[in-house]
């Protein structure tokens, strides 16, 4: 233990020094675990918004830029699957349900003078309570005009059961306002209208065409082998459709949310490697004051690995000072750097209640932060240590 006391005792005669490369390293861990927590809490709240229908499969026409991932703009295109194929569908699926979609927008007017375009989706009233929940009011009867408001635009126009609104210049009854959906992977209605098909048909015209079909599968098992009987159906000659499921789609997203954080732990990597440069230039500084030291110390017996150990000694104390001081700090600005992403990401939602953005995840970046701290200190010491091990002892006392 003397060669650990000497490294402590030339720690402290050199302590602003020491100081600073423990402000690098507690600069660098608390860039790498908050960031890295930051990235966490991303993945968190997407799998807290995304709604995962696994019974749902979704046909989208076919793109020149088909098959890259659920919201690409490239594909906001004019494509739509004409009825035809859509009876298509129905036949390949069956005794699944075969849900067509249609999907618009226009001007409404929400009362007390405000008005803004907004989604309009038409369905079949008989389709309505199978892809959607109401939490007000009722679903439209049939052959009653009757509109579904989606969570988020009620709440900011103050709709209820009963309002009136008035969709490019016509008139229809609000009879139900829906359950918030999330991010899903088929419709999203949080932000839209959804009337029925027939009251859409006549209000937008007739197209006989949709730019969505849904399959509602009753068995999850049977997913892969329904999305093989559409796909030998309507894709047998040439690329009609794409299908997907949401198994695919939020593989994608997480995917996508994975290089995010592995780009925020980059670039909290550059700040701690910046860190161990600093140390790098301290332990050779430290050799360079200390080789008469060293040289003296040789002479009377101590061993090569004992010098090598000693500065170690050193660049471990700093590496583990300032990773330990990182660690705690990191704990506190990955929260909060979580919190204000959170609270800004879903103003106005209720996707952030009762979210936490803390898991065992988060614990392990702060740990992964700490000991990737404390490894980089090491080896940023390891070779001007061994430097000092190896000079000989009469070159060493010759030194001045």
């Amino acid at each position: 233990m003397i060669f650990f006391s000497f490294a402590t005792r030339n720690l402290r005669r050199h302590w602003i020094r020491s100081a600073l490369s423990i402000i690098g390293i507690i600069i660098g861990v608390v860039a790498i675990a908050s960031l890295g927590i930051m990235g966490n809490s991303i993945n968190l709240l997407a799998a807290n918004i995304i709604t995962d229908v696994g019974d749902t499969i979704v046909i989208t026409p076919h793109t020149a830029f088909g098959g890259t991932f659920a919201g690409d703009p490239r594909t906001a295109v004019d494509a739509a699957i004409p009825a035809r194929e859509v009876e298509e569908i129905r036949r390949a699926v069956n005794p699944h349900r075969t849900i067509p979609v249609l999907q618009g927008a226009d001007e409404v007017e929400f009362g007390r003078g405000e008005s803004g375009y907004a989604r309009i989706i038409g369905l079949a009233s008989g389709d309505m309570p199978v892809l959607l929940e109401v939490v007000e009011g009722q679903y439209p009867r049939q052959n009653q005009p009757g509109a579904l408001v989606g969570t988020h635009l009620a709440r900011e126009y103050g709709i209820s059961p009963g309002s009136r609104l008035t969709i490019g210049g016509e008139s229809i009854r609000v009879s139900g306002v829906l359950a918030e959906r999330g991010l899903a992977f088929d419709i999203n209605p949080d932000y839209a209208i959804v009337v029925p098909d027939g009251w859409y048909e006549s209000h937008f015209g007739a197209k006989e065409t949709y730019p969505l079909v849904i399959v509602q599968v009753g068995d999850i098992d049977a997913i892969d082998a329904v999305k093989d009987a559409i796909e030998n159906r309507i894709n047998r000659r040439e690329e009609v459709v794409d299908v997907s499921d949401s198994r695919e789609m939020l593989g994608q997203y997480e995917e996508i949310y994975d290089q995010i954080t592995v780009f925020l732990l980059g670039i909290g990597g550059i700040a701690l490697v910046i860190a161990a440069v600093n140390i790098l230039n301290v332990m050779y500084i430290s050799v360079a004051e200390r080789i008469r030291e060293i040289g003296v110390m040789r002479s009377i017996g101590a061993l090569r690995r004992e010098i090598l150990w000693m500065f170690l000694y050193e660049a471990a104390i700093l590496g583990l000072i300032g990773s330990v001081i990182g660690g705690i700090l990191s704990t506190a600005f990955g929260y909060l750097i979580s919190v204000v992403f959170i609270e800004v990401a879903t103003v106005g939602t209720t996707f952030g209640e009762n979210f936490t953005v803390f898991d065992l995840a988060a614990v392990g970046y702060i740990v992964f932060g700490m000991a990737f701290g404390i490894a980089t200190s090491i080896a940023a010491g390891f070779y001007p240590a061994w430097r000092a091990s190896e000079l000989a002892p009469i070159d060493a006392m010759r030194q001045k």
